[in-house]
């Protein structure tokens, strides 16, 4: 049984040659969209800038704008003959003795070297007694320098300059630096479609009635857990719906995804019962890479390829997520294993990975665990008044307790080799993505 850490690294550097050689970016289409849907795409081309920023001289400062050449000792007093306000410059000249009034990201006058803060003016003695309609005259309240308070034209980017590269995870402030530049439409990726299935019998998709069968039948939690999970991922997803416990229509639905798709995941069939039929399909399709994890949660986890049949070999190989069907198992398996994969296949750059956030904690109650797998136990995380945090494990830890996962907002991961641990003892905590 292969460690997690172990299975994160084999996975990563299968992700690695599939990116390299099965479907490297070059292959990868692309495709144009609207600023405002490109959040957590992947950008598919260097963005240059198209003009400078700023894109002339502008004043850091509410103030004065001094013309080039004038004194600026402390007592200096500056003939006042006009304004600048941002987006509507001072078009007329100065000479030496002369400024306007300027604002803060107006356009610093052609003839103009300086900005004088109006903190350094007698600006609040005489603003009630300005007459706006003709000159007026400041008094410098101490002395300045040349350039003083002024953002240069192209200082920050320059016309031309690369200001986001291709493999780019776009963010907010991305998006807000294209929309600086005027930058309507991205070429991004398209987005890996990732197929999604659920396996067993006892299952009913959310929406229709369960059927009395000695209440036998649960709904489909995972699906819609795992469509969630990946909802802010650059993927598109395809549900294949519940396949029944038979071996004919897990082989066809199977076959369906493995060709219209990038990805498939599953939840559930993979364990060892006679009507866990997943395993065996992946074997006839393809290969299983890995099987079970020493992880507790989603010790029965799946990692494997599907390469296609004898008669129809595929272009390139279809990875494959088996999950555990337990609701925290699947959450457990996605977060560690399923969403670094696809974020890493969508082609990512490596400075650009998500990371995974960890704090470290102290326990507030005794915790249970049993040697040999790596434990990741719900909890509840809470922050001190001195910032540091405070974490609670629920009692019973079983991975079918849906109620507790509703209840929890984070995951306390405990190595391997630990044993149980006292109220006290520091542990690092994983906070779920959305608390």
């Amino acid at each position: 049984m292969i460690t997690l850490e172990a299975l994160q690294q084999a996975i990563t550097e299968r992700i690695e040659r599939y990116n390299q050689t099965d479907f490297p970016v070059s292959k990868r289409r692309v495709q144009t969209i609207d600023l405002l849907e490109c959040q957590n795409h992947i950008l598919a081309e260097d963005i240059n800038s198209p003009f400078n920023i700023p894109r002339q001289n502008v004043s850091a400062m509410d103030g004065y704008s001094i013309a080039a050449g004038s004194a600026l000792d402390a007592d200096t007093s500056i003939e006042i003959v006009g304004e600048s306000q941002a987006g509507s410059p001072y078009t007329g000249k100065l000479t030496a003795g002369q400024g306007v009034r300027i604002f803060t990201g107006a356009v610093v006058p052609d003839d103009s070297d300086t900005v004088i803060m109006q903190e350094n003016t007698n600006f609040a003695e005489i603003r009630e007694s300005i007459d706006k309609s003709q000159p007026y005259h400041i008094t410098l309240t101490q002395a300045a320098k040349a350039d003083d308070n002024i953002r240069k034209q192209g200082e920050e980017i320059a016309e031309g300059e690369v200001v986001l590269q291709k493999g780019k995870r776009l963010n907010p402030a991305d998006i807000s630096l294209l929309a600086n530049l005027g930058v309507a439409k991205v070429k991004v990726y398209q987005p890996l479609k990732v197929g999604v299935m659920a396996t067993g019998d006892e299952l009913v998709a959310v929406g229709q009635p369960l059927q009395s069968l000695a209440l036998a039948q649960i709904y489909n939690s995972n699906t819609p857990t795992l469509k969630t999970l990946l909802a802010g991922l650059p993927v598109t997803i395809e549900d294949y719906g519940i396949i029944p416990d038979n071996l004919e229509q897990t082989v066809a639905t199977v076959t369906t995804a493995m060709r219209e798709c990038d990805v498939l995941l599953s939840s559930a069939g993979v364990s060892v019962g006679d009507y866990d039929f997943l395993t065996t399909v992946i074997e006839q399709l393809g290969k299983i890479n890995h099987y079970k994890v020493a992880m507790k949660p989603g010790k029965p986890f799946v990692f494997g390829e599907l390469l296609g049949d004898s008669d129809n070999k595929l272009a390139k190989p279809v990875l494959f997520f088996g999950l555990p069907g337990n609701p925290l198992s699947t959450l457990a398996g996605t977060l560690q294993l399923v969403i670094p994969s696809l974020w890493r296949l969508s082609s990512v750059s490596a400075d650009d990975m998500p990371m995974v956030r960890t704090v470290q904690a102290t326990l507030d109650n005794d915790v249970r665990k049993s040697a040999g797998r790596k434990d990741f136990q719900r909890g509840v995380l809470s922050q001190n008044s001195d910032g540091s945090f405070t974490v609670k494990a629920f009692s019973k830890q079983q991975s079918h307790r849906i109620k507790q996962l509703s209840q929890a907002n984070c995951l306390i991961v405990l190595a391997k080799d630990s044993g149980n641990l006292a109220a006290g003892e520091s542990v690092t905590v994983q906070p779920f993505p959305w608390s």
